[in-house]
């Protein structure tokens, strides 16, 4: 087997840099099975949400205190969010050798630290903190987002032994000085981006609905650029790369920018998992045509340390580009 295409992330060793993101894929056991047969070099589970842990916390309450056993208000336990999660990894984890990634989506750092470790216990290699908050009301504090990512991470490092990767967004008022943080309380890696829920109006029924549940290559731009930037400004952090990434040239791009890997959902959604050895296949030919005979001697050559012009990352690209035209 070739190991051309090895990389590691977050301190974990990767035989490619493909990792499949939290997502439906990655919710059964099966599914991980076949993922890993198809190719990718680690998957992270469906996450968990935070919303689960509450609710189910709240019923087990409701159910030891007020009601009787088989009451129809209890049907919702009848699926243990938590039992059925952690099952999921230890099943995963004995049938599967790719590093198995734990995931939460959270909003607050007060309810489910205890959780944290139960997924460390289950056996996962890492847990991504996959953090979906938006800062709405007029008397949020100036950096509430920043801070807040901060605070969930610090909280999970002290609980947890096992690598923490924080999942952001692109929303943050100073990226750079975010991930230079996150790094100092001991994150292990991030992942550029959080692909937020896409809310869209139709204007015919006069009400709100979603918009497009899938990325596109399109959407790449956002993630080559702080890529770039943060792995040329803070190289010690592990950068994956994920929104956009539909394609095997995608995934090049994003290691140039400095990505030591990437994650993919939308394209195996759409193509199916067939897309993995196909990608794999086509990166080792521009590899040996390209006279790389590894991951890291092209990782990051175009990052914003190594380009001659760091500009090209920067708005005054944007003034060349359009200023001359009509």
């Amino acid at each position: 087997m070739t190991k051309i295409l090895e990389t590691s992330f977050a301190g974990l060793s990767l035989s490619n840099p493909i990792i499949v993101a939290s997502s439906g894929l990655t919710n059964t056991v099966q599914k991980n099975k076949e993922l890993e047969k198809a190719g990718v070099g680690a998957l992270v589970l469906q996450s968990l949400y935070e919303e689960q842990l509450s609710k189910q916390s709240a019923e087990l309450l409701m159910k030891s205190s007020y009601f009787e056993s088989g009451d129809p208000a209890l049907a919702y336990l009848e699926h243990n969010h938590v039992d059925y999660y952690l099952q999921l990894i230890r099943e995963t984890k004995a049938q599967c050798t790719i590093p198995v990634i734990g995931s939460v989506n959270c909003y607050k750092d007060d309810s489910w630290m205890d959780f944290a470790q139960q997924i460390e216990s289950a056996g996962a290699d890492a847990i991504e903190l996959n953090i979906f908050v938006l800062s709405t009301e007029i008397y949020d504090e100036p950096h509430f987002l920043e801070k807040t990512y901060i605070r969930i991470a610090q909280k999970v490092k002290e609980s947890v032994r096992i690598p923490v990767i924080l999942k952001i967004g692109k929303y943050c008022n100073h990226i750079v000085h975010l991930v230079d943080r996150l790094y100092t309380i001991g994150v292990s890696g991030v992942v550029l981006f959080n692909r937020f829920y896409q809310p869209d109006i139709d204007i015919n029924k006069l009400q709100m609905t979603s918009g497009n549940l899938f990325s596109s290559s399109g959407e790449i731009s956002d993630t080559l650029r702080w890529t770039g930037i943060i792995s040329g400004e803070l190289p010690q952090m592990p950068v994956a790369a994920s929104a956009g990434v539909h394609d095997w040239e995608d995934v090049i791009k994003c290691i140039l920018a400095g990505a030591s890997a990437v994650q993919i959902c939308s394209t195996l959604y759409q193509n199916g998992n067939e897309i993995i050895a196909a990608m794999k296949q086509s990166m080792e030919e521009w590899m040996l045509h390209m006279n790389f005979g590894s991951i890291t001697e092209f990782q990051g050559k175009l990052n914003y340390a190594h380009i001659e012009d760091p500009s090209l990352y920067e708005r005054i690209q944007f003034i060349r580009y359009f200023a001359n035209r009509d």
